[in-house]
């Protein structure tokens, strides 16, 4: 299966402890931020201090993004041609509208790898949407590049779009997540969902981890690391869970030996759905060091 991409986890691009040490808490992706949680008056220093740390830094197997400045702005071009040079794995565009923007932001990755002597394709992109014009393009703006590993919502900017707030239900959001996530399974890219901004109501945070993942989201974005450990419970499959997947796909494997094409277990008829949603659940949990695949079948 691709990256797990369970856990975003939010780092100001202006504090350099957290830069230093963001792997240790053990989220799937760290997302370097050089937008929203860096003031303008900070904006060149926190550039120059992201860039000097992926340079400098080695942050083994997990997955670096930076989130820049929109290209609409005087910050973001000198951004992507610092953080390109840095070789993070991607670049997060914010307040992403249309697929201009997206194709705006691939030539000039394009332009500063080559210019680089780096290969082409090596950063990749992911598009935050945050406004009602761009949940309308969300599949138009998750098909503007190969570079796409995903597309995320950002919900402050979207909600204050649709003249609302945000509510402990999310009612506000359900269009809009439904509309990212139909997108990116379309185009066979990532969904990721917004952040949970009460760090103290940790109730309502695993409600809403447990609503985004059954609509399908693959991950959410986090600002407190206290967040993590939440999203990969809630994310891993239970015993049971890994127990029933087992039993369906031995009994494909024993159907497919047997050269039939019906699948039966316990007097029920088990479907292609049902076997792939299986395969998933091992996947991931072999992701997790929950189970070895090598070791279930050998």
């Amino acid at each position: 299966m691709g990256r797990l991409r369970r856990s975003m986890l939010y780092v100001p691009g202006n504090n350099p402890g957290m830069i230093r040490d963001a792997t240790i808490y053990g989220a799937d992706s760290i997302m370097f931020d050089l937008e929203d949680s860096v003031s303008l008056l900070e904006k060149d220093a926190a550039r120059l201090l992201v860039y000097e740390a992926l340079k400098t830094i080695d942050y083994g197997r997990t997955e670096i993004l930076v989130r820049v400045n929109g290209l609409n702005t005087p910050y973001g071009r000198e951004d992507i041609e610092a953080i390109v040079r840095a070789k993070p794995d991607a670049i997060r565009l914010p307040k992403t509208e249309t697929p201009e923007d997206v194709v705006e932001a691939d030539e000039l990755i394009s332009l500063i790898e080559k210019q680089a002597g780096m290969e082409h394709g090596t950063i990749k992109l992911m598009a935050a949407v945050e406004s009602a014009l761009g949940v309308i393009n969300a599949y138009k703006i998750a098909t503007a590049s190969t570079r796409l590993i995903g597309i995320a919502i950002g919900a402050e900017d979207f909600v204050t779009d649709l003249k609302t707030t945000r509510s402990p239900e999310g009612i506000e959001l359900l269009a809009a997540r439904s509309q990212i996530l139909f997108a990116a399974r379309a185009a066979g890219i990532d969904a990721l969902d917004t952040v949970f901004s009460d760090v103290e109501d940790e109730e309502g945070f695993s409600r809403e981890v447990k609503l985004i993942k059954q609509l399908g989201f693959d991950g959410k974005s986090l600002i407190n690391p206290r967040q993590i450990q939440v999203v990969h419970d809630i994310y891993s499959p239970t015993e049971d869970e890994i127990m029933k997947a087992i039993r369906v796909i031995e009994a494909a494997k024993e159907a497919e030996a047997k050269g039939s094409g019906v699948i039966s277990l316990n007097g029920k008829m088990i479907d292609k759905p049902i076997v792939e949603r299986a395969q998933r659940v091992l996947e991931i949990a072999e992701a997790v060091n929950m189970v070895s695949m090598e070791e279930l079948w050998s």
